[in-house]
């Protein structure tokens, strides 16, 4: 597998896997988090534009797909219940998803994103189980609560390298 910047020209391929990821966290009994039509293709066209849209591509294929940012996370300005494990200069990954069929994608972004930078954050949905398993599986310590722009809770979470 290897990580390159998303091109404009992977919007439809990311866009089968958004959906795809979103189908399955319905089944997971966690159909909020993401809606109906969630990331849009606006947002996806302005992560790409900042240059903080990433694919996963194994054999030529895209197989997963995330956004990384070295720098401050407005939404993450303010912790309830908890707190950071440091203030120290961070990246964040949001939207992270794989293929509908493929195994070990999300760790190897994961791994990706720490060579890039030590210290990451991100967050997820309360009823998103299987992203909790994962990043607690990954060395990430639960911190607290986060409100996301449109005031929706999440828990957040923090990985020091």
């Amino acid at each position: 597998m290897k990580i390159r910047r998303t091109t404009l020209e992977d919007l439809d391929e990311i866009l089968i896997i958004y959906a795809d990821a979103r189908a399955f966290m319905k089944k997971q009994n966690n159909p909020s988090q993401w809606g109906e039509d969630y990331p849009r293709r606006e947002l996806l066209e302005s992560d790409i534009s900042l240059d903080r849209s990433y694919v996963c591509v194994l054999d030529n294929r895209i197989v997963g797909t995330f956004y990384f940012e070295v720098g401050v996370d407005s939404t993450y300005m303010e912790i309830f219940e908890g707190e950071w494990l440091d203030d120290a200069p961070y990246a964040v990954i949001h939207r992270i998803a794989s293929a509908r069929d493929s195994k070990g994608v999300a760790s190897f972004c994961v791994d990706w994103c720490f060579n890039q930078h030590p210290n990451i954050r991100i967050d997820t949905h309360r009823n998103n189980n299987p992203m909790i398993r994962f990043l607690e599986k990954n060395g990430f310590m639960k911190c607290g609560i986060i409100y996301i722009e449109n005031g929706d809770e999440r828990i957040a979470f923090h990985r020091i390298k």
